[in-house]
Order: C-alpha cells, then sequence, then structure tokens
C-alpha cells in the first residue's frame, strides 16, 4: 500500500500522466501506416482499434518505468553504487567543467554529454539525481519505438530478398505491407521490459542510453539494406552514429564495425545478382570446387534461412562470402568504408589512451575469457522461456510425426540413374552433407569442448566473489563454485539452452513454410482473389497487420549470415570481458530477439484446401447446423460446447498472433516486480563478521542485477 501510495502520490501525477499521454500519442505516429507515396494516412482514415492498441502500449511503459522511477527515488534518494561516480561526474560537466575526470570511471563520457543536453533542451536549472535518472524514462519509450522501427524494417529487408530470391518469373512482386504487424509492436514493447535492461532505467547506470543510440544505428543500417545504394549523406551518418554509440561503451565498437559491417558486406555481395547457371552434373570432387568458386567469385553465395541450414552450411556459407569479398573487394568495400572508418577512429583512440579502458585500468584488464559463450545460453533460456514453448513442443511431436510418416506416408519412386559414375571423395562428401551423417560427432564435439572450456578456462573475477548485493554472485555460489561435478554437470543445461536458443531463432518450421509458402506461387493470384486482395490491402492499411496475412513475413527466419554475424559479435563482446555479469548481455539478447521470428499455430490442411469463395458460405452453414444441435442438447452437453468453443476462438487467434509473446510480457513484467521488490523492500547491512560492526557507514546495500 505504500507503494502505491508513493506512485500515486508524487510520481503519477495529473502533469505527468498527460505528459505520459502526450509521448503515447506522439511515438504512436511514428509506427502509422504510409500511403504509396511514404507520406502518412491522415488521422481520420486510421483504425481506432488498432490506435488504441499502440497508444496503450507506450502510455503502459510510460507508467511502469515512470512508478519505478518514483519509487527508486523515495526509497533510494542518494547515489546508490556505481552512481556515487557517475552522478557526481554528470554534475561536473553540467558545470561546464568538462575536463576534470575521476579516473575509478572507465567508460566514455557520452552519458554526461547526453545528460548535459537533455538539461539544456528542457532547459533545468540544476543536475540532481533525480532529474539525471529521469532521462531514463524518455531513453526506455525510444528504445521501444526504435526497437519497433527496426524489427519493421527486418521484415521489409525479408520481403525484398524473398523477392530477389525468387525464381517465378510470373509472379507478381509481393511487397511488405505498408502497414505495422502486431508482432512488431508487441516484440517492441517486451524489447523495452526486458528485466536487466528495465531495471536500470530507474537508475543512472549508461545502459539504457547506451542501447538506445546502438538501435538508432541499427536503424540506420537497415535502411543502408534497401535496394538502393547507400548515399554519401547515408556514409556519413553511420559513422556519426557509429561513434556516438562508442562515446557510451567502448564493447559497441563490436556491434557497430562487425555486426552491421558484416551483414552489409553480405548485401553488397548479394546485390551483385549474378545470372542464375544450371549446376552441372559432377563425377569429382575437384569439378565441384571449381564450380561454386566460380559461382561465389560472381557473388552467387550459398546463404540459406537459418531453418534449413545445417553446421556444413554454416562453413560453406562463411568460405562463400569470404570468396566473394575478394574476388569483389571496390562492391563491397564502397558499401563498408564508414564501418572500416569507425573502426579506424576507435583503433586511434586506444593508441592514444594506451588501452580500450578509460581511467582504472588494473580491474578491467582484457583477456580470453570463452567460458562466457556458455553462461549467455542459460542466461537467454531464462529470459526466453516463454518463447521457447512451441520448439519444446514441435520437438515432443516429431517422433509421432516421424512415425505417422514412415507407417501412412507414401514414398516416392526413385528416379533413373543416367549420371556417370561419381570419385570415391566426391560420394563421401556427397554422403556427409546430404545425409547429415556427421551431426552426432559435431554434437559430441560441441559438449567435448564445453567441458574443455570448463576445465582450463573458468574465470571467476574479484568482483563476482567479493560483492554479495549482485545476483551474479549467488548464482556463481550455489552452481559454478560449489564442486567442479557441478561444473561439468552444467555442461547438459549449456547444450540444451544453445538448441533451444538457436532453434527459437530458425522458427517454428512448420509455421515458417506455412508463411512462406502461401507468399509464393507459380501461378500468380487468381482474378477471383485480386479484388478480394485490394480490398484487404486497402483495410489493412489504417490497421496492424496480424501472421494470417498473405503478404506476412513476420515468421521468416533470418539468413545464415546474418545469425552467424550475431554469433561473432556476441562473442568478441563477451570473451574479452573476465567478469560475467548479466548487464553486458543486454546488447547480444536484444539482436538476437529483433531476429526472432514470429511463431503461430500453423493452418490445417483442410483450411489450406477450402476454397476461400466457399469459406462463407461453409461458416453459415456449420453455424446454423450448430445452433440447431445445442437446442436439443442437455445443458452438460452445451458447457462442453462452451468449452470447445473458447478452444476454437484460442486456435484461431493463435493463427493471427504469436501466443508465446503475450507470456513473454506476464513473464517479464512478473520479473521485474520481483527485482522492484527485492531492491526496494529487502536491504540489509554489511557487518563486520568478528564484532558485528557495521561496516560502508551503516548504508543499506540492496540486491541488483
Amino acid at each position: 500500500m505504500e507503494a502505491l501510495r508513493v506512485v500515486g502520490g508524487a510520481s503519477l501525477t495529473p502533469s505527468e500522466l498527460l505528459r505520459g499521454l502526450t509521448i503515447a500519442v506522439v511515438f504512436s505516429r511514428f509506427l502509422s501506416p504510409r500511403s504509396a507515396d511514404n507520406t502518412l494516412i491522415p488521422t481520420w482514415k486510421l483504425n481506432k482499434f488498432t490506435e488504441v492498441i499502440k497508444i496503450s502500449g507506450f502510455f503502459f511503459l510510460f507508467l511502469f518505468a515512470r512508478s519505478w522511477l518514483g519509487l527508486v527515488d523515495h526509497y533510494v534518494p542518494e547515489p546508490y553504487l556505481d552512481e556515487v561516480f557517475h552522478i557526481p561526474q554528470a554534475q561536473t560537466y553540467c558545470q561546464g567543467r568538462f575536463w576534470d575526470w575521476n579516473d575509478k570511471i572507465t567508460t566514455p563520457p557520452g552519458l554526461y554529454l547526453l545528460s548535459v543536453a537533455n538539461h539544456k533542451l528542457w532547459r533545468l536549472a540544476e543536475c540532481t539525481s533525480f532529474s539525471l535518472r529521469n532521462n531514463n524514462v524518455l531513453d526506455i519509450l525510444l528504445i521501444a519505438l526504435l526497437a519497433a522501427l527496426c524489427r519493421d524494417d527486418i521484415e521489409a529487408r525479408t520481403a525484398e530478398q524473398q523477392q530477389d530470391s525468387s525464381s517465378c518469373p510470373t509472379q507478381s512482386p509481393q511487397k511488405k505491407p505498408q502497414s505495422f504487424s502486431l508482432y512488431t509492436c508487441h516484440t517492441a514493447l517486451n524489447i523495452a521490459l526486458f528485466p536487466v535492461l528495465f531495471f536500470f532505467s530507474g537508475l543512472y547506470y549508461t545502459d539504457v542510453a547506451s542501447t538506445l543510440l546502438v538501435l538508432l544505428a541499427y536503424k540506420n543500417h537497415l535502411g543502408r539494406l534497401g535496394k538502393e545504394s547507400p548515399d554519401s549523406y547515408s556514409d556519413v551518418l553511420t559513422v556519426i552514429f557509429g561513434v556516438a554509440t562508442l562515446f557510451m561503451r567502448q564493447t559497441n565498437v563490436f556491434w557497430v564495425v562487425v555486426y552491421m559491417g558484416g551483414v552489409e558486406a553480405v548485401h553488397a555481395i548479394r546485390s551483385l545478382k549474378p545470372e542464375p547457371e544450371e549446376r552441372p552434373p559432377f563425377t569429382t570432387l575437384e569439378d565441384q570446387v571449381r564450380f561454386y568458386l566460380s559461382r561465389w567469385s560472381v557473388g552467387d553465395i550459398e546463404d540459406p534461412r537459418v531453418d534449413v541450414a545445417w553446421p556444413d552450411d554454416w562453413l560453406i556459407c562463411l568460405l562463400s562470402i569470404a570468396v566473394a569479398a575478394l574476388c569483389n573487394p571496390v562492391k563491397v568495400l564502397r558499401q563498408v568504408w564508414p564501418h572500416i572508418t569507425i573502426l579506424a577512429l576507435f583503433g586511434g583512440f586506444v593508441a592514444w589512451n594506451g588501452g580500450v579502458v578509460l581511467g582504472d585500468k588494473s580491474n578491467h584488464i582484457a583477456i580470453i575469457h570463452l567460458a562466457q559463450m556458455l553462461y549467455i545460453w542459460p542466461f537467454f533460456a531464462f529470459f526466453s522461456a516463454p518463447l521457447f514453448l512451441p520448439t519444446i513442443v514441435g520437438s515432443l511431436l516429431s517422433p509421432f510425426k516421424a512415425i505417422y510418416t514412415l507407417v501412412c506416408g507414401t514414398h516416392r519412386p526413385s528416379a533413373p540413374q543416367t549420371q556417370r559414375p561419381k570419385s570415391l571423395a566426391l560420394q563421401a562428401i556427397t554422403l556427409l552433407s546430404v545425409n547429415k551423417i556427421y551431426y552426432p560427432l559435431y554434437l559430441l564435439f560441441t559438449i567435448l569442448l564445453s567441458l574443455a572450456l570448463v576445465k582450463f578456462n573458468t574465470i571467476i573475477h574479484p568482483f563476482t566473489l567479493a560483492d554479495n548485493r549482485h545476483y551474479m554472485f549467488y548464482i556463481f555460489r550455489y552452481t559454478i563454485r560449489r564442486s567442479l561435478k557441478v561444473r561439468y554437470l552444467l555442461v547438459g543445461a549449456y547444450t540444451l539452452s544453445r538448441w533451444l536458443v538457436w532453434g527459437r531463432l530458425a522458427g517454428y518450421k512448420d509455421s515458417a513454410s506455412s508463411s512462406i509458402n502461401t507468399r509464393i506461387s507459380v501461378e500468380g493470384p487468381s482474378k477471383s482473389r485480386k479484388s478480394d486482395t485490394l480490398r484487404r490491402e486497402e483495410k489493412n492499411k489504417a490497421t496492424l497487420g496480424t501472421l494470417d496475412d498473405d503478404k506476412s513475413y513476420s515468421t521468416t527466419p533470418p539468413l545464415t549470415s546474418t545469425g552467424l554475424f550475431w554469433l561473432l559479435t556476441t562473442s568478441l563482446s563477451l570473451i574479452t570481458a573476465p567478469l560475467v555479469e548479466p548487464r553486458y548481455f543486454i546488447l547480444p539478447w536484444v539482436f538476437y530477439r529483433l531476429l526472432v521470428p514470429a511463431w503461430r499455430l500453423p493452418p490445417s490442411s483442410s483450411q489450406t484446401a477450402e476454397p476461400r469463395e466457399g469459406k462463407a458460405a461453409a461458416t453459415s452453414s456449420r453455424n446454423e447446423k450448430e445452433r440447431k444441435r445445442g437446442e436439443k442438447e442437455p445443458p452438460t452437453s452445451k458447457s462442453k460446447n462452451k468449452i470447445l468453443v473458447i478452444i476454437k476462438l484460442v486456435e484461431d487467434l493463435a493463427k493471427k498472433v504469436d501466443l508465446s509473446l503475450l507470456l513473454e510480457t506476464i513473464w517479464f513484467v512478473a520479473i521485474n516486480l520481483g527485482t522492484m521488490y527485492m531492491f526496494l523492500y529487502k536491504p540489509f547491512s554489511w557487518r563486520d563478521p568478528g564484532n558485528g560492526e557495521l561496516l560502508d557507514g551503516g548504508r543499506s546495500q540492496r540486491f541488483m542485477w
């Protein structure tokens, strides 16, 4: 009750509520659909229910963030933990003393410069703890907005790639709908609610502002992946945004250079668009290698979707990209030179500073900490647990599907062998790549590698052992530090978590394939469907797109190259850090979450085969029969029918929206409430174990990430 009093008394005043509602209305307008000439559709033409959904999402996020800030300011008004360094440094900058620097601070001054600009913009007289923390409320809302814009651009680029890769000359171009999808908006809300990120929106830390600027750079990067080549303005903007992210965190260099630069290099290669060439029959391994090298050299790289790629496809994908980049250096350099410039500027800073870290370098020495790539998978599995439910259910059902196919399936007759006999080496490669018989060995290798990392590369930083205010202290205490046997047993959890995380990135195959197959049609849309399609397009311009839309690209997984560059960048950003801290996993999770495709319940075969023209009549007849049958049935049967109706409604809803996102929202809100409660209402004091004397001046210590 006291928390409600604090929130209602000082945090959510009428003026604050009006401010939040205004921000929500303005931000929702950025997610409004556009007309054919790329102009915003007038407000009076928009779907009112759709606008209410978007405004409600932003307003809920504002209420949650503002309430959290109000509670922190009430119970912890003084700077806490790292704020002891950040807030005085920001106040020094507010006074115009830009050359005074606290050597205990290891990150660049971007956060303080941004705070000074905000205070100048809003004409705030003084930089207080509250005013500095208050910047994060707007930042977390901007993160939700930018996440939605980025996810929408990802779906737009997917639509363009699908159109380019289509080999149907008669197929009419299928463009992404001009309205935002419901999956896009809900994903953006959940990213802003991500517990580790949202928690620090109530404190003056670098994480929220750093994530915001990286997403801004990512939005610019996605715009450079369009069909038109980037101009000089876009190049300069890329350098500016990239340098701005480095002013927040040094490790952001991996995301703006390696990840974004790598994806743009692949885009430059794909834009070569060589003429297709039919693959000839191979008789020797040398013939096969020569053919593929020639195709890769002109830009015909191997880059399938993640859902159909195996470990050998990952290797071939990287090899084809390397060959294509070496054979087309001018094309690639024209695209990625801004990222090379950012890297050069960062290298100059490192040379000038004598290292990556500012200030105190003794406790932040870069080392090779490969075990970080084991810890990240359980971290993802914990926070993204609701997203894995479709993958788990699909895996449990896959043996039954295999048995059904084996017993009831039909087998195609094998084609006559007209090719010349193949060499032994070519037969061996074909056997390995086609039948995937190497996969058990691959799994065994990953498990042995994980065991080796546990044995030889488990590094426990002194900060992890000394500070019991962080949850990581207790995680290490009851797992990794418990015994060597427990460390080895955790390899099973690492392996399972890694499989779940990558499997969700690949999407649920039945869902993804049904979506793609709906979009690709050799015959093209029939005349009877054209007028219906035009009417729906006109209506959908003002509504949020759902997963049952013929032009929805929400369920399409990313390309293998994108997934591999994400994995590479995540590795580089983590393995150089000796300290295991959840905040270091924020950006890897945010990029992963933006790439995760939607899941929907695939349509049944009867629904797919049913003609569109007959659906209305069939539904009307079915409803009439159900009504007459319901008049004759006893009350118990009617109650059962109500349950069936509810199940049917949920089933129909699951074909339109990703229900796992709703579970993810509930999960995140629950975690946030739990960590907020522990931080605010479960303080403790440090005491000397010998005489019980209060330490740290008797100040209250609080649990946090």
